[in-house]
């Protein structure tokens, strides 16, 4: 790691915009617009009482725009001036925000850090040069085509905030990419019995993908280094890049991967580091009517990091979930991607049952570190393991017959 990583007074913007909490949030809105904002500190009295989002506005969208933006405020996390790099990237993650703000010691707003600013840094983390987009990448979770009314996507507000998506014509040819910024732009337009666009005569929402996608799409080729995707990234002011290979759809690198590599850098060469100072990273999994499946994610995870932890030193999990609900099925894909001090190792599983996959997959990256310490010791160098496999706790029973008496009954389902 860098012998001294870059703090949030060397990385901040000084001086932010802010708004003052009576504003309206039509205010807001230009500000976003115009600026290309995504958050924008609030303030009381000089005091920074929270910040508001593109998000909390448009999921909010029957909200009239002379609303106070008091009204609409979260609460970010709080930064300060000797936060590292490293710290301030877990931070966003965490908080699934685009920027924090940076307050001194009396509270005071001291400037605002961004994703943006991380990613221009990222030439500072090792071996950025040497990992490639395609063990990062992702893939989408939402297509549009063209064609497609804008009301269609107002309901996905939240993947949209999180990075564009790609925008497919008739001929599902890559022609675009859709982001908050653009979806910002439309509903800032100038209304007039109520929230109808003043040019189309029509509501707002019911405008074509196509009138408001920012096209040509940003992409790289496969066998782009990371650092090459973030200096495209800051060159071309976007959130992320579309991987593009032929015969299969776009994937995604956004500024989130880009971080997680920040995160695992981070937390790697620590002499004590243990499993319990993994950083995990679970997103796309919504609310759940069972109170405990976020208990047992988390009791299959811990388990199977330590399995995964006799073979190799990882640094950061992250855990992916992307939804196909229709009228016949509730399948979701999976996807892990495990960042360890030895490299990447990725795993993916599709199924209707959520435990079942989580399963699988750690079980996926177990065999594949497993085989990474098999081929160290023909080589001559013993692997680097941390407890005796039979050392290990045995797995919780109760979760362990409820995880094998759902994967059978959905192979007997397939079976018929």
């Amino acid at each position: 790691m860098p012998a001294r990583w870059p703090t949030a007074s060397d990385l901040m913007a000084p001086h932010p915009f802010t708004l003052p909490h009576d504003a309206p949030i039509a205010r807001a809105l230009g500000l976003m617009r115009t600026r290309r904002f995504h958050e924008i500190p609030v303030l009381r009295k000089s005091r920074l009482i929270g910040m508001i989002t593109f998000e909390s506005i448009a999921r909010r969208s029957s909200r009239a725009l002379d609303t106070k933006v008091e009204h609409l405020l979260i609460l970010p996390p709080l930064v300060t001036p000797t936060t590292s790099l490293p710290q301030i990237a877990e931070e966003l993650l965490a908080a699934g925000l685009r920027a924090a703000p940076v307050v001194g010691r009396r509270g005071e707003l001291l400037g605002i850090v961004s994703r943006t600013d991380l990613v221009r840094a990222l030439p500072l983390v090792p071996d950025a040069a040497r990992v490639r987009v395609e063990e990062i990448a992702r893939s989408v979770d939402l297509l549009v085509h063209e064609s497609d009314p804008c009301r269609q996507v107002i309901g996905q507000v939240r993947v949209l905030e999180e990075r564009p998506v790609p925008v497919l014509d008739r001929r599902e040819r890559l022609v675009g990419a859709l982001g908050v910024a653009d979806l910002g732009s439309l509903l800032w337009r100038p209304v007039v019995g109520g929230k109808r666009d003043a040019r189309a005569g029509r509501p707002v929402l019911d405008v074509k993908v196509g009138s408001i996608m920012h096209s040509p799409a940003v992409t790289v080729p496969v066998g782009t280094s990371a650092a090459a995707a973030a200096a495209l990234m800051s060159r071309e002011r976007v959130s992320s890049v579309f991987v593009v290979e032929e015969g299969r759809p776009p994937r995604t690198v956004g500024q989130a991967e880009l971080l997680q590599l920040v995160v695992g850098k981070g937390r790697s060469g620590g002499a004590h580091a243990g499993i319990e100072d993994v950083y995990v990273e679970i997103t796309g999994l919504r609310g759940s009517g069972d109170p405990g499946l976020l208990a047992d994610v988390d009791h299959l995870v811990a388990t199977g990091l330590r399995r995964i932890g006799q073979h190799v030193r990882p640094t950061l999990l992250s855990l992916h979930f992307t939804p196909h609900a229709t009228h016949r099925t509730s399948d979701l894909s999976l996807e892990a991607r495990l960042l360890t001090e030895e490299g990447i190792f990725y795993a993916s599983h599709s199924g209707w049952n959520l435990l079942a996959g989580v399963s699988d997959l750690l079980e996926q990256l177990d065999e594949q570190t497993r085989r990474v310490r098999e081929a160290e010791r023909q080589r001559g160098r013993p692997g680097r393991g941390q407890v005796p496999e039979e050392e290990i706790p045995v797995d919780d029973p109760d979760l362990e017959r409820r995880i094998r008496t759902a994967t059978r009954a959905g192979g007997s389902e397939d079976d018929r």
